[in-house]
């Protein structure tokens, strides 16, 4: 648990602990512009496997497990061993190279003035997810990493998370298999119609709409 905190008496609605209830945010291109970093771990891999690897392209997909865009660029037996050695060149090469995306600090502080919980629910794994919080600051109450699409339903049901906030349409699914409400933000590689067509419940420009939108969350 990172920065834990005391809430507030004004909880959000759908408490399923007592404490108010938690809203889940997607990392990556939700909270975290972390596209120059992974682009540039990728030129390294390409610069030592000599792969010719399009960085514009991987970063216009970012979502999907790292395993699911190795296997693009790499045969399936070389798809591990890749996956180890981004995981390695990460932390030193795409970490310092990442920034908070615009409105991202007001979205988690607009959450945790209502007395509700933050909770990260994320593709990348555990070790870089976590390091990317604490790297940009983040003051969230839980973060978990590993999980995509669906998969992470079982971690918002587990904390209570009554709203999932995500760019991919993958996260629409994360919020429907944790009867969560859907928020898409059109910061990612899928435009407001896409995730409006794709079901998600709400679609924001980005998050600097996120405060007045959980205002009527809150109060509906």
């Amino acid at each position: 648990m990172l920065h834990p905190h005391s809430p507030e008496t004004d909880a959000l609605p759908g408490s399923r602990t007592g404490r108010g209830t938690a809203v889940g945010f997607d990392l990556d291109l939700t909270l975290a512009d972390t596209r120059a970093g992974i682009s540039a771990v990728y030129a390294a891999i390409a610069a030592e496997s000599g792969v010719p690897i399009d960085t514009d392209v991987v970063v216009g997909r970012l979502g999907p497990p790292l395993e699911v865009e190795l296997a693009h660029w790499f045969p399936p037996a070389e798809v591990p061993a890749m996956a180890a050695r981004y995981r390695a060149l990460y932390p030193d090469i795409a970490l310092p190279a990442t920034v908070v995306m615009p409105g991202a600090a007001a979205a988690l502080d607009a959450v945790r003035a209502r007395g509700g919980r933050v909770v990260v629910v994320s593709g990348k794994n555990q070790a870089d997810t976590e390091r990317t919080v604490r790297f940009l600051g983040l003051p969230v109450d839980a973060v978990v990493g590993g999980l995509f699409g669906a998969e992470k339903g079982v971690a918002l049901r587990e904390h209570g998370v009554g709203a999932y906030i995500g760019d991919h349409t993958g996260d629409v699914d994360a919020a429907r298999a944790a009867a969560a409400t859907a928020v898409g933000v059109a910061t990612g590689p899928f435009d407001a119609a896409a995730l409006t067509a794709y079901g998600a419940d709400v679609v924001l420009p980005d998050l600097h709409a996120f405060p007045d939108w959980l205002t009527g969350f809150v109060t509906r």
